[in-house]
């Protein structure tokens, strides 16, 4: 079996912490995995500050990819982290063989999360904005459906979202689409309007492979199984 190197970006307010049964599976498989943990999140939630953006997160990634000297790597984007695996194609697509939108955002050029997610987030910006808060609250895990016997430990792990994440608009000149492997994973059970959008949209391009899980938002959660099935598929 041909070994491949996964590289998984989390969402908004998670950290790496989110992909662990996923990541135990494919190590298991002979695969080399990084979950990184995005700056201001997680176990690097003390370093949450003024300033932090998608930029910020971007360079997280490329850095991970230069230092480690990483090279076809299948780099998956969970939610907000679609943002980012975007952004990381602009600035290193040279080391990308598969991108995977996992329940994602698929953003235009000119996009910021706070113009394509829902408006109970939008709320939520405005009121940490206004406030001065360094980063927005995490939404509870039952909004994103998950299953009920992780609620409170996915709860105990999220942290506020550093507000420029959502505010930033991206600079984008097609080197997604330039990728030669693109798949997007659609979870069903959760009801999104923009992933449906982002999810018809792609599927109506040859160059992408779709798939739907029948789950809710933190796939990783509740299907690792299957999402380390498709993961090892779209390599």
């Amino acid at each position: 079996m041909t070994e491949h190197t996964f590289v998984l970006v989390h969402g908004a307010w998670h950290g790496g912490w989110c992909w662990r049964r996923v990541s135990d599976l494919l190590e298991r498989q002979g695969h080399k995995v990084f979950t990184p943990t995005l700056t201001g999140l997680g176990e690097h939630s003390h370093l949450l500050r003024a300033g932090i953006n998608v930029s910020t997160h971007v360079t997280d990634i490329a850095n991970l990819l230069k230092w480690e000297r990483l090279s076809d790597v299948v780099l998956c984007g969970h939610s907000y982290g679609g943002m980012v695996v975007s952004g990381v194609a602009e600035k290193a697509g040279v080391a990308i063989g598969s991108i995977v939108f996992l329940d994602a955002f698929v953003p235009e050029n000119g996009d910021s999360m706070a113009d394509l997610t829902s408006q109970a987030v939008r709320d939520n910006l405005k009121i940490a904005s206004e406030r001065g808060d360094l980063g927005v609250p995490p939404r509870p895990a039952a909004a994103f459906l998950v299953s009920e016997k992780d609620r409170a430990w996915v709860d105990a792990m999220c942290v506020p979202q550093p507000i420029g994440t959502m505010t930033e608009k991206m600079t984008l000149t097609g080197a997604r689409e330039r990728i030669g492997k693109k798949a997007y994973i659609r979870a069903s059970a959760y009801p999104n309007p923009d992933f449906d959008l982002a999810y018809t949209r792609v599927k109506a391009d040859k160059s992408w492979r779709t798939y739907e899980v029948p789950c809710g938002h933190d796939v990783m959660v509740d299907m690792p199984e299957r999402l380390a099935e498709i993961l090892v598929e779209v390599a």
